[in-house]
């Protein structure tokens, strides 16, 4: 095997443990979600991530990392990434791991229309037939005419919308912006905008394990963000694109032995069919240079 064939597989290695991360953060995220709130749990999760990543990087690249062409942008990426978050975790409150994750995926599905309407590019019918075909997928998982559909599971598809905003003004960014930079900002903006909600919600936890699984999320927030910067460092977004779908499967195994959750016969159905339709436009929409398509985290 070549050098740039190991650097490449390194690369997926990287980008599956992420998701791996990114799951199991959204199964500690709904644990922790019955015991203390969630704009607490929210703000330790930001705190934690960016002065982890702040104690990293700062020896290593100086004051220089802070340097900015686009603060603004960098303001609404910051805003438009903790609406996303505050969204998933009200959202796992309520909803099982795998369903949320699965919806959430249909953001590089909903880019394609948004590229459509907003760019005027032109869609094939192939990439028409996808996002109807991943939208059906999604009426099979909530079924709005069952006894499964309550409001609660409008909170993700919201979420499918403004995660859909920062995917592409990241992938805007990420042309003159460099990628530490950008997630220190994020880190830190999401922190600044949790803390003024934070004199409301305060409340010490009682539990040593509150503690432990505060402690988790943050951790698994940050090492996720580092081995996907690890990833996309090593391999063409393309190749790792379909890979990030393995989410949906971190997602499922979490949601079986921490809350003894299996899907009902037609979720699966609807998972299995966002999944197909997910992976294979989100590999369309990254090769044709729109946009790099992020995993769903929380």
């Amino acid at each position: 095997m070549t050098f740039k064939a190991n650097k490449v597989l390194g690369g997926v290695g990287f980008g599956l443990l992420a998701v791996a991360c990114f799951s199991m953060l959204d199964t500690t995220t709904k644990h922790i979600s019955s015991s203390l709130s969630l704009l607490m749990a929210l703000w330790f999760r930001y705190f934690f991530q960016a002065l982890a990543t702040t104690l990293v990087v700062l020896p290593t690249r100086g004051m220089r990392i802070l340097q900015t062409h686009h603060p603004r942008f960098q303001i609404l990426r910051g805003f438009l990434l903790f609406c996303s978050s505050l969204l998933a975790f009200f959202s796992l409150k309520y909803m099982p791991v795998a369903e949320f994750t699965s919806i959430v995926l249909m953001a590089p599905l909903v880019i394609t229309l948004w590229a459509s309407k907003s760019l005027g590019e032109k869609v094939s019918p192939l990439r028409w037939s996808l996002v109807i075909g991943g939208f059906i997928g999604t009426l099979v998982i909530i079924r709005p005419s069952s006894q499964h559909f309550d409001w609660t599971v409008i909170l993700p598809v919201i979420l499918v919308t403004t995660n859909s905003g920062f995917q592409v003004l990241t992938s805007k960014m990420a042309r003159t912006e460099d990628p530490m930079t950008m997630h220190l900002y994020t880190g830190w903006i999401g922190t600044g905008l949790a803390t003024l909600a934070l004199p409301f919600v305060w409340e010490m936890p009682q539990d040593w394990t509150l503690w432990a699984q505060l402690l988790i999320m943050g951790f698994l927030a940050t090492v996720g963000h580092f081995f996907l910067i690890l990833a996309y460092m090593r391999a063409p977004a393309a190749t790792l694109t379909p890979y990030l779908y393995a989410q949906i499967g971190f997602a499922l195994l979490g949601g079986w032995l921490v809350f003894n959750h299996v899907p009902d016969q037609w979720t699966l159905v609807g998972m299995g069919l966002v999944t197909l339709c997910g992976a294979l436009g989100a590999w369309l929409t990254v090769r044709e240079g729109r946009v790099t398509v992020q995993p769903a985290e929380s």
